[in-house]
């Protein structure tokens, strides 16, 4: 090999370059930087050995589990699996500590806001200039029209709007984040009640004209509504650090060549 591309071994165990070049085709790096995902695989791969020398060690065997209908795990993959069950231990998470991240910023645990938006859609598909240019002058002289005479919004979006909202003179109901496409909620959610959009927003859909009827700002959730939440998020966090100085440890411990595994990857 290459002094850019050297021999690696684990514990005396080699790696062959045909695998570390597949892994590295799951490994993305900037173009001109081959080294770069050359490196990230040689270490998954080190740590890969590392893990299957724990499991003989401890003599653990391999026993495969169906990941979805007819597709189960390869006995490496098993053997992994049962050395993070066997050796990762994580630090449990105490009450105190769920009840001090809540109290820490009750702020993040608010639910969503909720809206009631109405509009008003001039159709026309992002590949036809044609009819983009048109639904755009559209609804900018709806948008003249509605500075004149607001109180026509519903009337205009029952006789012109392409949406089957028309029938709800523009309502679109109760809209949560999420519920709409980004850059139709980006639109309207700065709008006050009751505030129709200066400028027609342009969607994947056409241009709409906007209006705010309502919103309902999220009010922050109780600590028992979110507890469970806040346990599973610390046990992640605390089963992610456990993992990592488990590997940490692995590697300090192995004599590996041909790469620095606990050398940080840029």
């Amino acid at each position: 090999m290459t002094a850019l591309f050297p021999d690696v071994t684990v514990n005396g165990v080699p790696l062959s370059s045909a695998a570390i070049a597949a892994e590295a085709q799951n490994h993305a790096a900037p173009a001109g930087k081959p080294g770069l995902a050359w490196r990230r695989a040689a270490r998954a791969l080190v740590i890969r050995e590392l893990m299957l020398q724990q499991a003989a060690r401890l003599g653990l065997a391999a026993t495969p589990r169906e990941l979805a209908p007819g597709r189960f795990e390869t006995e490496e993959e098993a053997l992994i699996r049962a050395v993070t069950e066997e050796c990762i231990v994580p630090e449990p998470v105490s009450d105190d500590r769920i009840r001090a991240t809540y109290d820490a910023a009750p702020e993040r645990f608010r639910a969503p806001d909720l809206w009631q938006v109405s509009h008003i859609l001039y159709a026309a598909a992002p590949d036809d200039a044609a009819a983009r240019a048109a639904a755009r002058a559209q609804a900018a002289a709806t948008l003249e029209r509605l500075a004149r005479e607001p109180r026509a919004f519903g009337r205009i979006a029952a006789e012109e709007s392409a949406c089957p909202s028309r029938d709800a003179r523009g309502q679109l109901g109760q809209i949560g984040p999420g519920d709409t496409v980004p850059e139709f909620e980006a639109a309207f959610a700065g709008l006050a009640e009751g505030e129709i959009r200066a400028e027609p927003v342009e969607t994947r859909y056409g241009l709409h004209v906007l209006r705010m009827d309502a919103c309902a700002k999220g009010a922050v959730r109780p600590f028992e509504a979110v507890r469970a939440e806040i346990t599973e998020a610390l046990a992640k966090a605390a089963w992610s650090q456990a993992a990592q100085r488990f590997v940490a440890d692995m590697i300090a411990r192995a004599e590996v060549t041909g790469i620095d595994p606990a050398a940080p990857i840029v």
